[in-house]
Formats: C-alpha cells, sequence, structure tokens
C-alpha cells in the first residue's frame, strides 16, 4: 500500500520525529543565550538557564561586612544588609569556609575580641564590639540563600551604553551591517542578469558554462582566499570594505546564478515569447516579467547570502585588515570579549544574542519564500 499513489508512507512519523529534533536542537541554544543575557553572573553561575524562573538556593561567595560603626551605649555597633539588592531569604551561614552552614537565620555567634555577630533570615547583619573596629578586618560570611527569580537589562546597558564597552559593540554591529547590506545586494544583482541569460537566451558554449558555474559550488573558498587577497592588495582595494564586497559576492555568485537559473526556468515560457512578439526587449522582459516573478528565488538567496556574511569571520579577519578596530564585525569583536572578559558570561551571552537577532528577524520576515525559491525547479 505504501507504492500506491497518494497514500501515506509508513516512515512519515520518523520524518515528523526528525523534524522535532533538528527544531529542539537549534530552539534550546538560542532560548539558552536569550534567558542568560537577562540573568546576572551570580545567577549564571549557580545554576542553568532552564531554571531561572524558579526559586533557587545557592551558596553564595563571602560577602565581607562593611560600612561605618555606631555607638550604642558601651558598645560599638556596624550593622547592614547583606542583600540590599534582592529579596533573597537565608536559610544557613557561617563566617568560616570550611563550615559555611554551621549555623541558622537568628543565631548570634562569638568572634575574636568579644565580638558578637547576628545574622537574621533577610540578609540584615549586627556586628557589635566593646572596641572601636577601626584599623581591623571585619570577618567575611557565607550564606546559603533561596532567592527568586530575577532578572536584569544591565546586561544590554553594559554593552550597549556604557562608555567602556558600547563603543566598540555598537560600532562592531554597524561594521556589520555596512559588510552585510551590499554583500547581499550586489550579488544578487549581478547574478539575477547572468541567470537570466543563461534561462533564455541561446548563445554559444551556454551549456559549459552552465556546467562551470555547477562545478564553483564545490570548490571550497579557502583555495582563493590568498591570490584573491593578493589581487586586491595588487589594485588597492585589499584594506577595506571594497575587498571584502568583492570578496562575499564573488565566492555567493555561484549559489546564486544556479539557485535564480533554476527558477527562471521553470517560468512559463509563453509569458516571454508573447513579450518578445509584442516588440518587447530582453531588458523589458527581464525587469517588468522575470524579476517579480522571480521574487521567492531571490528573497531565498538572499536569507542564506545574508546570514552567511552577517555569521562569516574567516573573510572578515583576511579582507578587513585594520589594526585600529575601524572596522572590526561582531564575529571578531565577540573573539575579543572572550580574551577581555572571558569570565563575564553574561556579558557574553548578551553579545552572542545581539549578535545573532538580526539574522533571526531576516530568517522569519522571508522564511515563507526559502522553500518556493529552493524547490525552484525541482519539479517541471
Amino acid at each position: 500500500m505504501d507504492n500506491i499513489a497518494g497514500s501515506k508512507s509508513s516512515l512519515t512519523w520518523a520524518v515528523h520525529i526528525s523534524v522535532v529534533v533538528l527544531v529542539l536542537l537549534w530552539l534550546f541554544p538560542t532560548l539558552g543565550l536569550l534567558v542568560s543575557s537577562f540573568r546576572t553572573a551570580d545567577q549564571i553561575y549557580s545554576s542553568g538557564w532552564w531554571g531561572s524562573i524558579f526559586t533557587q538556593e545557592s551558596q553564595n561567595p563571602a560577602i565581607r561586612i562593611s560600612g561605618e560603626e555606631t555607638r550604642d551605649g558601651p558598645l560599638y555597633v556596624n550593622e547592614g544588609d547583606l542583600f540590599p539588592q534582592t529579596d533573597a531569604i537565608v536559610s544557613a551561614w557561617g563566617t568560616s569556609s570550611r563550615a559555611p552552614q554551621a549555623h541558622v537565620p537568628g543565631d548570634t555567634v562569638q568572634l575574636k575580641d568579644d565580638w558578637q555577630l547576628t545574622l537574621d533570615a533577610t540578609g540584615k547583619y549586627r556586628l557589635t564590639s566593646p572596641t572601636s573596629f577601626q584599623g581591623t578586618r571585619l570577618p567575611r560570611i557565607f550564606t546559603t540563600a533561596t532567592a527568586p527569580p530575577e532578572f536584569t537589562l544591565e546586561n544590554y546597558e553594559t554593552m550597549l551604553f556604557s562608555p567602556t564597552n558600547s563603543e566598540n559593540m555598537v560600532k562592531a554591529f554597524f561594521n556589520t551591517l555596512t559588510v552585510t547590506i551590499p554583500a547581499t545586494i550586489i550579488p544578487i544583482l549581478v547574478a539575477a542578469f547572468a541567470a537570466y541569460a543563461l534561462a533564455w537566451m541561446r548563445f554559444p558554449g551556454r551549456a559549459l558554462l552552465i556546467a562551470f558555474i555547477v562545478a564553483l559550488l564545490v570548490v571550497p573558498l579557502q583555495l582563493a582566499l590568498i591570490p584573491l587577497l593578493k589581487l586586491h592588495l595588487n589594485i588597492g582595494i585589499g584594506k577595506g570594505y571594497v575587498g571584502v564586497w568583492l570578496a562575499h559576492t564573488g565566492f555567493g555568485m555561484p549559489l546564486a546564478i544556479y539557485l535564480l537559473r533554476n527558477y527562471m526556468v521553470g517560468l512559463p515560457k509563453d509569458i516571454i515569447e508573447n513579450a518578445r512578439v509584442d516588440g518587447a526587449t530582453e531588458f523589458q522582459i527581464f525587469m517588468r516579467i522575470i524579476l517579480p516573478l522571480s521574487f521567492p528565488a531571490l528573497a531565498a538567496f538572499a536569507i542564506f547570502q545574508f546570514l552567511w556574511v552577517w555569521n562569516d569571520l574567516l573573510v572578515g579577519l583576511v579582507f578587513l585588515i585594520d589594526s585600529t578596530g575601524e572596522t572590526t564585525i561582531m564575529t571578531r569583536q565577540i573573539i575579543e570579549l572572550l580574551g577581555t572578559r572571558g569570565g563575564n558570561w553574561e556579558i557574553l551571552a548578551t553579545a552572542a544574542f545581539v549578535s545573532i537577532a538580526v539574522p533571526l528577524i531576516v530568517f522569519f520576515t522571508l522564511q515563507k519564500y526559502l522553500v518556493r525559491g529552493l524547490l525552484a525547479g525541482s519539479v517541471k
């Protein structure tokens, strides 16, 4: 029955499961970056992003008592709050790393020099002494506390508005746009003309030219990096945007021509022939008939080219040779953040999500044309 036309394959369930697995494999890392970008460093270190919406109990780093002392009769007093920014509830505490959970909230502990320390469940402490605290080192407090879910915009403020970080990251964002937009538009413009000629114009060697373009699809771009860079340096465009635009154009041209030609070949032949009979030139047919009908294929290639150029690192490192950082793209900037802020996972997560936000917007905006463009010409 599986071979009967119109019958449903018995392997449909396997296809559905595979699609669900692939979607989850892409969804979980993206969702993790989004959630982590709104979490504090302490929360990221204490639990995974999947537990961010639940109340969590964790052992916090040691907090050293600080503040101004006051007098209460014969005693010197130092009071304060260990968690002024949160509503954490202390379940256990201690003054030594060897016994961080030695006491419960409300206990009064005897320390050196007749000091007495009390800590309640809200994190408020009271340290008293018969002598002044001046010139002495105050104790540390280790706490195990239960904290409610907490999200913050501080990571984005640090990345986008902080004087120390925003200039490089924001500049890298606009540098990436400067590279990506022309490197997506230029190959589409050139490939559209070439695809029309290969699809509907007759000339000697057309079949060989199509075969040559298909063969270029399997050539690794790494083989052309050094020769192309030398050529750019010889003609004076090897250290700027023009060089990287032309490099991305050249590397994306075979796929663009192949994809657009396959789509244009499948367009109704009668429309084009009628236009020629009515006296339309090839340029008029291309601009008024072919381009509007080929929009799904153009959008499909635009998605691929935009995503590839936006996420590219290799071509940017080779053709944007700049030691001043004026043309640094986002992928390179994130690598530099790994060196300067390798331990700040909240900053790295924020930078990574900022870098993928634009590709996500582009993909979901044009994804309805993706399948139509990719399947173009596959079925007659």
